[in-house]
C-alpha cells in the first residue's frame, strides 16, 4: 500500500496526511484518487464529526500537480480525463457530509490551493502561503479551484489573484475570508488545529450535516454550472505553445 497518504481516526476526527515531502507533497492523480476514494469510503461513518487534511513537513501543504507525471499529458482528451480525475477526487471534499478542514502547514501553490479551497475550512501556519500560480505557467484551473475561490472571496478579488498569481500571506489570506483561522507564532499547528475543532466538536453529527448540507447543495449548483467553462479554458491553455514554453522556461531556472 502506498504511503503517499497516511490516514488516521482520532476520535471523531478523520486525518489525513499528504506524505511526499520530498517531493514537496506534489499531488500525483493517485494520491488524488486516493484522496477522494478516503473521503467517499468515510462518509457513512456517522461517528465523524469534522475531517483534517495537511501535508508532511513544515514547507509544503501541497506545491502543485506532479509537474513530472503531468508533463506526458499533451493532447486534449488526455489533458480532459486529467482535469475530471482531479476534479473528481476535490469533489469528494465539497460533498463530504460534514466540515472538512485544510490545515496549511506551509506553502499552498498551484493544485495544491485548489486542493485548499476544496476544503470548507482553512488554518494557515504562520508561514503558509497560498498561491494561484497556475498563470505563471500559462494555465488555467484545472479542478474547479477558480470556481471556489470566486465563492470563497467574490468575483472580482478571485480575477485578481487569478491572474496576478501572487502568493497570499497568511495574514492577508484572513483579512479576505481566504483562510479562517492562522496560527499564533510559535504555536504548534496540531495544537491550532485542536483549538479549531473544539466548536465544532461539540455538535451533534446531525447539526453538523444540517449545517453543510445548503453549503455543500449551493457550491454543487454553482459547480454544475461553471465547470465545463473551467475545463475548456484549462484545455485551451494547457495544450498551447504559451504553457509549453513557460514549462521549458521553468526547468532550466
Amino acid at each position: 500500500m502506498s504511503t503517499d497518504l497516511i490516514v488516521e481516526r482520532r476520535g471523531a476526527v478523520l486525518h489525513l496526511v499528504i506524505n511526499r515531502p520530498q517531493r514537496r507533497n506534489a499531488l500525483a492523480l493517485a494520491l488524488l484518487d486516493a484522496i477522494g476514494t478516503t473521503l467517499a469510503g468515510h462518509a457513512t461513518d456517522t461517528g465523524i464529526l469534522c475531517a483534517v487534511i495537511t501535508g508532511s513537513g513544515e514547507k509544503c501543504f501541497a506545491a502543485g500537480g506532479d509537474l513530472q507525471e503531468l508533463d506526458a499529458v499533451r493532447s486534449a482528451a488526455d489533458t480532459r480525463t486529467m482535469s475530471r480525475r482531479g476534479r473528481a477526487a476535490l469533489d469528494q471534499l465539497r460533498a463530504f457530509p460534514v466540515p472538512v478542514i485544510a490545515a496549511l502547514n506551509g506553502l499552498a501553490l498551484g493544485g495544491g490551493a485548489e486542493l485548499a479551497l476544496a476544503c470548507d475550512l482553512r488554518i494557515a501556519a504562520p508561514n503558509a502561503e497560498i498561491g494561484f500560480l497556475q498563470a505563471q505557467l500559462g494555465v488555467t484551473t484545472a479542478w474547479g479551484g477558480g470556481i471556489d475561490l470566486a465563492l470563497t472571496v467574490g468575483d472580482r478579488s478571485a480575477l485578481r489573484i487569478l491572474a496576478t498569481a501572487a502568493r497570499i500571506a497568511p495574514a492577508r489570506a484572513l483579512d479576505i475570508g481566504l483562510v479562517d483561522w492562522v496560527c499564533a507564532p510559535g504555536q504548534p499547528l496540531e495544537d491550532c488545529v485542536e483549538t479549531f475543532l473544539e466548536p465544532y466538536l461539540c455538535r451533534s453529527r446531525a447539526v453538523l450535516e444540517g449545517c453543510k448540507a445548503p453549503v455543500a447543495t449551493a457550491r454543487k449548483r454553482a459547480h454544475a454550472e461553471l465547470a465545463a467553462i473551467e475545463e475548456e479554458h484549462f484545455i485551451a491553455s494547457w495544450t498551447s505553445d504559451a504553457h509549453w514554453a513557460a514549462v521549458a522556461a521553468m526547468k532550466k531556472d
